[in-house]
């Protein structure tokens, strides 16, 4: 219409051609944005900040994030803007055997297996577990220092998302201190692919190491303690609520597994045992 106005063409007779109304019109040339296009795209912004820190999720707990920072929406409109934009979660649609492939690493693998340590806080290994019980999933990070084979730091949440695995990876540096350098190592969740958990990573200092897809012996070392975690909490019987399981994981990594358990690698030692008796004599020497 501006055109057809530039060429001489009155708006009034193009709006009666084109069966359309002059007021709409001349209320769209003073706000091309209108507010209802402005408020879809705060929305969208939101829902796309989500997605991008947790692809995992899906359009329901997306509606849930965007809320919580201010931007609500009925869930209806959350999946219409995450479908406009092909924002999925990535386990929630079936993939071909020739579709895309996952997401790259994003740190190089500085382990390759060799799952020692010299020190404490030189190599910690994370990953993330989960269990059912009879209110719904909940979601273990643990990281463990390969030194001693102790459980620095664990988060638990019924959730899993990207602050799963940073919350237990802060709670393990408020406890070691002093953690430049140290090599954290992992396999290419999207919880540690996440913005978030690189962040943290920098923050403190900490180097990322990262396994390849589909091979569990890249990170066995916390594999075993996810296994004996299976066998001697989760499998022992049937869990009524999140806060049973709770509960009883804490209970066996702090009393059982860190303060009764010997390990034979350890010199048939608790991994406590280990780090208050090996360490001062290493320090001193």
């Amino acid at each position: 219409m501006r055109e057809l106005a530039a060429d001489g063409v009155p708006v009034a007779v193009t709006c009666r051609v084109l069966k359309l109304s002059r007021q709409p019109y001349y209320r769209w040339l003073r706000q091309p944005i209108g507010p209802a296009e402005l408020v879809e795209a705060y929305r969208a912004n939101a829902l796309f900040e989500a997605h991008r820190d947790d692809p995992e999720f899906g359009y329901r707990l997306l509606a849930d994030e965007a809320e919580a920072i201010g931007e609500a929406m009925c869930v209806r409109t959350a999946w219409r803007i995450c479908a406009d934009n092909s924002w999925w979660s990535v386990f929630g649609k079936a993939r071909a055997k020739n579709g895309p492939p996952p997401g790259p690493p994003v740190h190089d693998d500085l382990v390759e297996r060799v799952f020692t340590a010299t020190a404490p806080n030189a190599l910690w290994l994370t990953d993330i577990t989960e269990h059912r019980t009879t209110e719904g999933k909940l979601y273990m990070c643990a990281v463990k220092d390969v030194y001693s084979g102790r459980i620095v730091g664990y988060s638990i949440d019924r959730r899993m998302k990207a602050r799963l695995a940073v919350d237990a990876l802060e709670m393990a540096v408020a406890r070691r201190g002093d953690v430049g350098g140290c090599v954290v190592h992992s396999d290419r969740g999207s919880q540690f692919r996440s913005r978030k958990f690189l962040r943290a990573l920098a923050r403190h200092g900490l180097i990322g190491s990262m396994g390849r897809v589909g091979a569990a012996g890249d990170n066995a070392a916390m594999e075993s303690f996810f296994a004996l975690l299976q066998k001697n909490v989760l499998d022992r019987r049937r869990w009524t609520t999140y806060e049973q399981l709770r509960i009883a994981i804490v209970t066996w990594i702090e009393r059982t597994y860190h303060r009764r358990r010997r390990q034979a690698r350890l010199g048939k030692l608790t991994p406590v045992e280990y780090e208050a008796i090996i360490e001062p004599v290493a320090l001193a020497a």
